[in-house]
């Protein structure tokens, strides 16, 4: 059953979004459907946005079918045990030519009592970033609820709210309950939990074609939030032809892989592995075969093959559940 099963890429499930642009076409070479384009969701197993196979034998399989042919030889002896049939995580590159909405996600605990949903802890990888870009994570201290009410009341919630400076390379982390924002001139590389639960709370005054603002969520968010200081940012180390650590959370495990030359993976046996391909390009060996991948695709690794060579010159995200 194993010998079946070999590195995955997805059709891109392309998404338009009001702050959208055109880099996921100029940078990552996606076809898009239009200079408005935020998301391409690359791994995904969010009910009506479920990924299908674009490479293969198995060409055309949604990760549903996936899952329910393979369990333990795609997820992981590990991973189905914790999480049964539910692909646990989900992949994006985001392109934001201006200001996301200011918002916050909710815990496990939350969204499963609202939603019935998990809850939405991520990380960004900042591929690309125009001169000044910056990310808006967490209040400043002394903020409170009573405070952050007065300061949306009146506008003036950004001055309530730390921004930092954003290049490529950055790496921020974000628990549930973090305020938070991508800036407008920013591409980068999303992971977290499989969750599409999203509190707005602030949207600066934005309207569409038609006049009309995008719903807020401000009750919603009240209870979710953190009001005291985040320590978001990660730093981590380069070392070539190794998985260096840059986030560990109970979700996810992502480690930087500078490949230049040849790496064999050293991961825990139990998980699948996901390689997202932010620069240069690189090929996985499994079953005999090299299969070859390049910037801007999102591999999926089966459990079953996951000690595969990686050979080539690339800037690998390593993804898995620990």
């Amino acid at each position: 059953m194993k010998n079946q099963l070999y590195p995955f890429v997805f059709q891109p499930i392309l998404k338009h979004r009001i702050w959208g642009g055109g880099k996921l076409a100029t940078v990552l070479g996606k076809e898009i459907p239009d200079d408005r384009t935020g998301e391409s969701w690359e791994l995904s197993a969010v009910e009506g946005d479920v990924s299908v196979v674009s490479n293969g034998p198995l060409e055309g399989t949604p990760l549903s079918q996936l899952i329910a042919q393979f369990p333990e030889a795609l997820l992981g002896k590990d991973v189905y045990e914790k999480f049964g049939d539910q692909f646990p995580l989900l992949f994006k590159f985001i392109d934001a030519r201006e200001d996301l909405s200011i918002q916050v996600h909710p815990n496990d605990k939350l969204a499963k009592e609202r939603h019935n949903s998990f809850g939405k802890t991520e990380m960004w990888y900042v591929m690309d970033a125009d001169a000044g870009s910056r990310i808006i994570v967490g209040f400043k201290p002394g903020a409170t609820s009573k405070k952050y009410l007065e300061a949306l009341q009146a506008g003036t919630l950004p001055a309530l709210l730390e921004q930092k400076q954003a290049k490529a390379g950055d790496v921020f982390f974000l628990e549930t309950g973090t305020v938070h924002a991508i800036g407008g001139g920013i591409l980068l590389a999303e992971i977290q939990q499989t969750s599409d639960i999203t509190y707005r709370i602030y949207d600066w005054d934005r309207v569409d074609q038609n006049g009309k603002g995008r719903e807020l969520h401000v009750e919603q968010a009240l209870e979710a939030m953190n009001y005291g200081p985040v320590d978001a940012v990660r730093s981590y180390d380069k070392t070539p032809n190794t998985a260096n650590s840059m986030v560990s959370c109970p979700y996810f495990t992502t480690r930087f892989i500078p490949l230049d030359g040849q790496y064999r993976p050293d991961v825990p046996q139990g998980s699948f592995i996901v390689y997202m391909c932010v620069e240069g390009q690189f090929s996985i060996s499994a079953n005999e075969v090299d299969y070859l991948f390049t910037k801007g695709d999102t591999v999926l690794v089966p459990a079953g093959c996951n000690d595969g060579l990686l050979t080539g010159n690339a800037t690998l995200l390593q993804v898995y559940v620990s």
